[in-house]
């Protein structure tokens, strides 16, 4: 019996210490030669096969081109375990050594083992809801893992030990803060303590008057401190063991050149284990200058990165991100732009951002609307020029294509860019196509969101009786898809070396658009794209089976997206969100396959719904 089984890959990964030990007593090894059937259609399978070397191609009945591959640690066929009959051809593309579990080991171990059924019989959205669930236990022990420069450190605040309590009090409310630290000079060597709301207490029963009383005099001296790039979990550790409630953060690598970063309040540690997104709302509330927007703005960032290695499920960290990203950009204006221009005006972003799918920041999407009859400032360039300044500074690079509040192209009063998006609608050509694809997913962050959705209305009013000017539109669905190979050598992945492909173009844009041709031609006034869905589905527009899949693929397109990114960044490259399947474990190939059959069966879909074969 062979005893090197690799459990690292699914579904094997998930499986207790007694069920591994069923698995190596009953498994054997089995060896294909080049060109050898291993199933055929319609018999009757006895084993679950795992690949150890080599590849097998499979085939439908009658067909000559593969459908799928699988390579060392993939699985095949499960499906046909379940159904008692095999629906294709598999054959060795070259030799090929494989284990093979008999049908009766692997009933064991779905009857005892319910996400080891899940991950290899079940369909798309249960197989992703049962990764999920297994990625999620892995969140908390991330998060503790994460450096205490992932969270936002308050700033120091600094007085002299001589300074009076009251005035000291007074500086703390001006502040919002909670303590100062005190340089104190007065003995043989400079010391640091901190002075908190809980010491006023001590302050009080001194007995001297506040305005008269040292601040020394009621300081902690000997500060407890951590380090910024300590584990959270160190620093937690550290307030426990001394029964403190806030830790100085010192930086700096040279010892005798450390620096006091910030204070760390056991609040804010706890919020960042329980709701991360709690402080860096503080933080963008609280910001006074740009400079402190875009420190904000690089938490986000961290943010991502540290939910995704946590397990979060991709959709809540695109909602959580689309809401903090809001309240940089709305915070910006604000700082940027005079409140009658606030007042006046609705700053709204497009594309992923306004979708609420952005993971990773991309070309910035903007623009803003004026409400009749206001007269803007003369300076009005200028503070757009500034904001899209202010973005770039934040990591959103300018729009190659000028979609910008800074362009004039893309702001105007609320008649003079409703009038715009209905030529857009109207003239329907492909660059007046693709501007109307971009606002149709605008989304308002600041001022008045009324005057985004009248502009809304009147273009909604327009599209749903123009089934011509609909088509036109859905047909972009096909824009990526002039390449008619690229789907088999992603079917013959690994078999010649590395594949890289971009997912955006054949995974997350037929996804997409085709999802905002539906809703435009239904009415739907959603930005997002579950919204969307979810709409349609309610509405008879699209079978709910479908919507789920669809929605469960975009999202999983995006997880593979954001790790390729990640790992660029990473690795200091520019981020372009290619995917290599080689790279990929058997899993997310097997569910790469599953997601782009899904995006087959939806562009079928549509291309039956608009008729474009008529186009």
């Amino acid at each position: 019996m062979p005893s090197a089984f690799d459990f690292e890959h699914s579904p094997f990964d998930c499986l207790t210490p007694e069920e591994r030990e069923r698995v190596r007593a009953q498994v054997d090894i089995a060896y294909f030669r080049e060109g050898e059937a291993i199933l055929e259609a319609g018999m009757a399978p006895t084993h679950l096969f795992i690949v150890i070397k080599g590849f097998v191609r499979q085939f439908s009945p009658g067909d000559s081109e593969p459908v799928a591959s699988f390579g060392p640690h993939d699985t095949f066929d499960g499906r046909s375990l379940l159904a008692g009959q095999v629906s294709g051809r598999f054959v060795a593309a070259e030799e090929v050594l494989a284990y093979q579990l008999a049908r009766q080991a692997v009933n064991e171990l779905i009857a005892c083992n319910a996400t080891f059924g899940a991950l290899l019989f079940s369909d798309l959205s249960n197989k992703l809801a049962a990764i999920a669930g297994r990625r999620g236990q892995h969140e908390l022990q991330s998060l503790t893992l994460a450096r205490v420069d992932a969270i936002p450190i308050r700033a120091p605040h600094f007085v002299d030990a001589d300074c009076d309590v009251l005035s000291v009090v007074r500086l703390l409310q001006a502040e919002r803060s909670t303590n100062v630290l005190v340089r104190d000079h007065a003995g043989s060597a400079p010391r640091l303590g901190i002075f908190t709301v809980t010491a006023l207490q001590r302050a009080v029963l001194h007995g001297t008057p506040l305005d008269r009383l040292p601040v020394r005099e009621v300081s902690s001296f000997g500060l407890i401190t951590v380090d910024a790039t300590d584990p959270v979990g160190d620093a937690l550790t550290v307030m426990v063991r001394h029964k403190v409630h806030r830790v100085v953060v010192m930086g700096g690598n040279d010892n005798d050149n450390r620096q006091v970063l910030g204070v760390l309040e056991a609040l804010d540690l706890f919020s960042f284990l329980s709701n991360h997104s709690y402080l860096i709302n503080r933080e963008i509330a609280e910001a006074q200058d740009l400079d402190a927007l875009a420190r904000a703005s690089e938490h986000v960032t961290r943010l991502v990165a540290l939910l995704h290695a946590g397990g979060t499920r991709v959709g809540e960290i695109a909602t959580l991100v689309q809401a903090l990203n809001a309240q940089l950009f709305q915070r910006a204006w604000e700082l940027i732009a005079p409140p009658e221009l606030v007042a006046n005006s609705c700053l709204f972003v497009m594309g992923s951002e306004g979708r609420g799918e952005q993971l990773q920041k991309t070309d910035q999407d903007n623009g803003l609307l004026l409400r009749d009859g206001y007269a803007p400032p003369a300076e009005l360039d200028a503070l757009c020029a500034e904001l899209t300044r202010t973005l770039i500074a934040f990591g959103y690079p300018e729009c190659p294509g000028g979609i910008m509040a800074s362009n004039p192209q893309w702001r105007g009063s609320q008649s003079e860019f409703a009038e715009r998006a209905c030529q857009w609608l109207l003239k329907a050509d492909g660059e007046q196509l693709m501007a109307l694809a971009i606002f149709l997913d605008a989304h308002a962050v600041c001022g008045d969101p009324a005057l985004l959705a009248g502009v809304r209305a009147r273009l909604f009013s327009l599209a749903t009786d123009n089934d011509a000017m609909l088509a036109r539109f859905a047909a972009a669905i096909d824009a990526f898809a002039d390449d008619p190979h690229w789907w088999q050598r992603l079917l013959t992945l690994g078999e010649q070396g590395s594949q890289r492909f971009d997912i955006k173009k054949q995974g997350l844009f037929p996804i997409v658009h085709g999802v905002r041709s539906l809703a435009l031609r239904a009415g739907i006034d959603a930005s997002a794209t579950a919204a969307r869905l979810e709409a349609l589905a309610a509405g008879g527009h699209i079978e709910r089976e479908l919507a789920t899949d669809v929605l469960e693929s975009l999202y999983f397109f995006m997880g593979l997206r954001l790790k390729a990114g990640l790992a660029e960044q990473q690795a200091g490259r520019e981020v372009t969100g290619q995917v290599d399947p080689a790279r990929m474990s058997s899993l997310e190939r097997d569910l790469l396959k599953d997601t782009l059959e899904v995006v087959k069966r939806f562009r079928r879909m549509l291309r039956l719904s608009f008729r474009l074969d008529a186009l």
